[in-house]
């Protein structure tokens, strides 16, 4: 295969690393990623992007310091994000909710269908939130679990606990409609 068609493949994958039940428009867009630098091993099948980092895919961005994906014998991909913090934003397919999220580490696998977010980790739908210093996400039975970093001497006071805010629906202190949400915002040169 052609060394370009590969880096193509490789930046299609990266797209691949944050389905979050997101547009399904989405995966029809192009992927355009910014960053500082970029490496590519062709035979080991990883690609690491450094600096700044910047993926658009339709709805979706991620914002990192790193980005690494790699991709296994059978065409399933792993991908790290990492940043202080590495952050995302996509919207919901059907309606008009927008899922955010960061942490310092965002870690995908394709072949478990797996998103987990480790230390300092938040994630928000709508109003909606949930912190911890680790969440998992199953994409296939939309199972979440969350865990705070109770016996991690390691995490930051304040920080052992989980967390979460639910707003009651109809949003707006019951006017009925839930406020739309921004457009993502312009990266501020991280």
């Amino acid at each position: 295969m052609m060394p370009a068609l590969r880096i193509l493949m490789l930046l299609v994958l990266v797209a691949v690393a944050l389905p979050l039940r997101a547009e399904r428009a989405d995966n029809e867009q192009p992927v355009r990623i910014e960053s500082d630098r970029m490496t590519l091993d062709d035979s080991k099948k990883v690609a690491v992007f450094e600096g700044r980092v910047i993926l658009h895919q339709g709805t979706r961005t991620l914002m990192a310091d790193k980005l690494t994906v790699r991709q296994d014998d059978r065409g399933f991909q792993r991908g790290v994000a990492e940043g202080k913090p590495a952050t995302y934003r996509e919207k919901r397919e059907g309606v008009d909710e927008w899922i955010d999220g960061e942490a310092d580490r965002i870690e995908y696998d394709s072949r478990a269908e797996r998103v987990e977010l480790y230390n300092s980790a938040r994630l928000t739908r709508d109003k909606d939130e949930v912190r911890g210093n680790y969440i998992v996400y199953d994409i296939s039975s939309e199972f979440f679990r969350v865990q705070g970093a109770a016996g991690d001497a390691t995490a930051p006071p304040g920080d052992s606990r989980v967390r979460v805010v639910i707003q009651p629906k109809g949003g707006n202190g019951g006017s009925g409609a839930a406020p739309k949400a921004p457009p993502p915002a312009a990266p501020s040169g991280r």
